[in-house]
């Protein structure tokens, strides 16, 4: 399996001091005072502007991202994680309330609008059999996002999504390389 690489620097435009990694890192601040660019040289990342990967996400997959408020950042990245390659099967069971319960759909394919497609009004929980999946505020991939990777998620509230509402859901494909 290829592994990712991502390139931190404390400055915007690529300026400053620099961390390099290949994993998941729940706290950069014990490699760089702050983190306010990143290039991406291999693979695909979620980077989170708290730690232990929390608060505001953003995808980022080979390129150069030289401003971290273009990313939708409300501070600095605090954290990110690798996303492992995937060349199997997607499956995700979605379900309208908290805890696995009320309407439940399963996808094994993008979903653009939720609403038009099942209509369901809400998602607050999901288990991931397969695959790693990002999750969009927005109908047609758009918004704020969450990475979910295979697990069982009772509660999207309890992972600091409290009053988002997602409508669209795509798979990782394994075009990060």
């Amino acid at each position: 399996m290829t592994m990712g690489k991502i390139i931190f620097y404390e400055d915007r435009n690529f300026q400053g001091r620099s961390y390099e990694s290949t994993n998941d890192c729940s706290d950069m601040s014990s490699h760089l005072s702050r983190c306010q660019s990143c290039r991406v040289e291999s693979g695909c990342f979620m980077v989170y502007d708290r730690n232990n990967y929390m608060g505001n996400q953003f995808f980022v997959r080979r390129g150069e991202y030289s401003d971290y408020q273009r990313m939708g950042m409300s501070d600095c990245i605090r954290s990110c994680r690798n996303i492992p390659m995937h060349r199997g099967q997607f499956r995700m069971k979605i379900f309208e309330r908290e805890n696995f319960q009320g309407q439940s759909h399963e996808l094994m394919d993008d979903c653009d609008n939720m609403q038009d497609r099942y209509r369901m009004n809400d998602c607050q929980s999901c288990n991931v059999m397969d695959g790693h999946w990002l999750m969009y505020e927005q109908p047609q991939f758009r918004g704020k996002m969450m990475y979910l990777r295979p697990g069982e998620y009772k509660s999207f509230r309890d992972m600091g999504m409290s009053g988002m509402r997602f409508s669209s859901m795509r798979r990782i494909m394994d075009s990060c390389n």
